[in-house]
C-alpha cells in the first residue's frame, strides 16, 4: 500500500489512444471509455487516484477530458463488460508506467491472459504475459479472489517461460492488485 504522503504519479488516459503503437487509437479510444464511464458510474471524476497494491505499491492521478455521452452509456450497458474493458485499460497503461513494458499484442484465446507484453525498446519480442480482470465494486475478499483464479488460468501458458502479471482492477475505490509470477 502506498505510504502517507506519497505523491501521485500521473496516469493519462487518453495516451491508450495515441501513444501505443500496437494497440489502433480507435481501440484505444474505445477501452478509455469504457474505463471512463466505470470510473464516473462510481462517483469518481479526473484527478482520482488509483491505489495499487502488490510488488509496486503505486498511485497514480488519474486524468481524462472524455465527457460521457449518451450513446456511451448505450453501447457499455453491460456493466460486467464496461468493467472488464475499463480494466484492461487502466492495467496497460499502469504496468507500462511501472514496468516500462507496453502492449506488444493481444493474447489468442485460450492462452490463459490477455496481452503480451514487450519492452519499448523492443517492440518484436515478448518479455511478459498479462492477465486482466476488472470488477465494478468489490471487497478484498472477492479482489483476492479473482487474483487466484486468474494467476491459476496463468499456469498454463507458464511453458513460455516468461513473467506473468496479473491485475484486477477495482473501480468502486479505485484500486488495483497486481502480482507478479
Amino acid at each position: 500500500m502506498p505510504a502517507p504522503g506519497d505523491v501521485a504519479a500521473p496516469l493519462a488516459l487518453e495516451d491508450l489512444s495515441q501513444d501505443f503503437p500496437h494497440i489502433p487509437p480507435e481501440w484505444g479510444a474505445v477501452l478509455v471509455q469504457s474505463a471512463v464511464l466505470c470510473l464516473e458510474g462510481q462517483g469518481h471524476k479526473s484527478g482520482a487516484l488509483l491505489t495499487v497494491e502488490g510488488p509496486f505499491n503505486a498511485l497514480f492521478r488519474l486524468a481524462w477530458s472524455v465527457d460521457v455521452t449518451e450513446a456511451m452509456r448505450r453501447y457499455w450497458n453491460d456493466p460486467d463488460e464496461a468493467a472488464e474493458q475499463g480494466a484492461h485499460a487502466l492495467a496497460v497503461l499502469m504496468l507500462r508506467a511501472l514496468t516500462g513494458l507496453t502492449v506488444l499484442e493481444r493474447s489468442r484465446k485460450g492462452t490463459g491472459f490477455d496481452w503480451w507484453l514487450a519492452s519499448e525498446d523492443n517492440l518484436f519480442q515478448s518479455a511478459a504475459r498479462l492477465e486482466v480482470s476488472g470488477i465494478m465494486r468489490g471487497t478484498a475478499k472477492r479482489v483476492n479472489g479473482r487474483l487466484k483464479e486468474r494467476t491459476a488460468q496463468t499456469e498454463r501458458s507458464d511453458p513460455s517461460g516468461l513473467i506473468a502479471f496479473i491485475a484486477v482492477v477495482e473501480f468502486g475505490r479505485p484500486s488495483a492488485k497486481v502480482i507478479r509470477r
